[in-house]
């Protein structure tokens, strides 16, 4: 039997499935200590806990060490201070502090990027069903062994944020089984009642991208050396949104992205994205034409390159302050909005992890089977 459950007896595999359908069991999400720092994919672990111990699960973060903070103090950032009370009251644990103690009824779920802890021998013998995390393909590869799959590790079930990555899993674990939850987009992201202001936001992975974009941009069009470029990083989730939503335009350079949140962030903000094209298309970018072909979406005005980002500023610029933004460019916003709400994404994951449990559940009740078959043989 897969998962390391082996020699057990009957009683033994009753208890566990007891324990399944009653909810006594542990969800644990191996999360990275950000040390205060805002991290999007992040954030998306903790909302997977907060809404699973909404749901009457047991749901941890789960640290490797015993000194992360939940709130911050003068010398050092918290969770708290950058993603909010609600999330740093979490249940949080670490491996070092000796608490953890999984058994066959547990889950233990590891981003991608964590490879390295998928194959060390403590975590391949865990009794516990073990999940991949997977948000972004940029980072599968980066502590994976030559030619080694995740199910080499005992990782046989992978959640990802959209059916483009799911496939993509497939390509490379094709006997892997992949769980599509997407990203939710935070209610905290709204359109002001105020005017917006002559302010572009800019949010980049690489913050030379920054430097490079606006300095180009003066230098071309001096005639708008009275806008102001404003870059969004290291704020709190609260200002990240204030910030956003007063900004009449926002500037997104990412080409490793997995799902793409700012763009859908800056939509819900009702502010207009340019944005350069990332490496996978995002789910919410595109859509097929009469033809079966995928076409680009007019929700955003996208390019290939960051060299042409400067004149498309100049341009929308020049529209907006003539009031005169393509209404097609703002239906296809419209029609983006709402779409990745918090509601929908607690529906998938309720739907998901009560998939994943009855997936646990039936896997010790052919246990029983099998038992009870050797027993009339015998």
């Amino acid at each position: 039997m897969s998962e390391n459950v082996n020699k057990v007896n009957e009683e033994q595999v009753n208890a566990v499935i007891e324990k399944l359908e009653s909810k006594d069991f542990g969800i644990y999400f191996f999360t990275l200590d950000t040390k205060g720092n805002p991290v999007a994919g992040i954030a998306n672990i903790y909302e997977h806990v907060k809404v699973l111990n909404q749901l009457g699960y047991r749901a941890y973060i789960l640290h490797e060490k015993n000194d992360y903070k939940k709130f911050g103090d003068e010398d050092e950032n918290g969770l708290g201070d950058w993603l909010g009370e609600e999330y740093a009251n979490l249940p949080h644990m670490s491996i070092e502090s000796g608490a953890l103690n999984v058994g066959p009824q547990d889950f233990l779920i590891i981003p991608e990027a964590f490879s390295s802890v998928m194959q060390q021998k403590e975590v391949r013998s865990l009794p516990c069903k073990k999940i991949v995390f997977s948000q972004s393909h940029e980072y599968i590869f980066e502590l994976l062994p030559l030619g080694r799959r995740w199910t080499d590790f005992g990782f046989n079930d992978v959640i990802t944020t959209s059916e483009k990555q799911g496939e993509y899993l497939k390509t490379l674990f094709p006997s892997i089984k992949t769980h599509v939850v997407p990203v939710a987009i935070s209610s905290y992201f709204k359109a002001s009642n105020k005017p917006k202001l002559p302010i572009v936001t800019i949010h980049t992975r690489n913050q030379s991208d920054v430097s490079k974009i606006t300095k180009a941009f003066y230098l071309q069009y001096p005639i708008y050396k009275w806008l102001t470029f404003k870059e969004l990083r290291g704020l709190s989730k609260v200002q990240f949104a204030d910030e956003l939503s007063k900004s009449c335009l926002a500037i997104w350079v990412d080409d490793v992205a997995g799902f793409g949140t700012f763009p859908l962030e800056a939509i819900e903000c009702d502010t207009p994205v340019i944005g350069k094209i990332p490496n996978m298309v995002p789910e919410w970018m595109e859509e097929l034409d009469s033809d079966g072909q995928s076409v680009l979406k007019y929700n955003g005005l996208w390019t290939n390159s960051t060299l042409n980002i400067p004149e498309l500023i100049s341009t929308y610029m020049k529209v907006w302050l003539e009031d005169s933004v393509p209404q097609e460019l703002l239906d296809g916003m419209a029609e983006t909005k709402g779409v990745y709400s918090e509601e929908n994404q607690s529906k998938k994951i309720e739907e998901v992890y009560s998939s994943l449990v009855q997936s646990r559940t039936d896997e010790f009740k052919n246990i029983i089977d099998s038992l009870k078959t050797e027993s009339t043989i015998k």
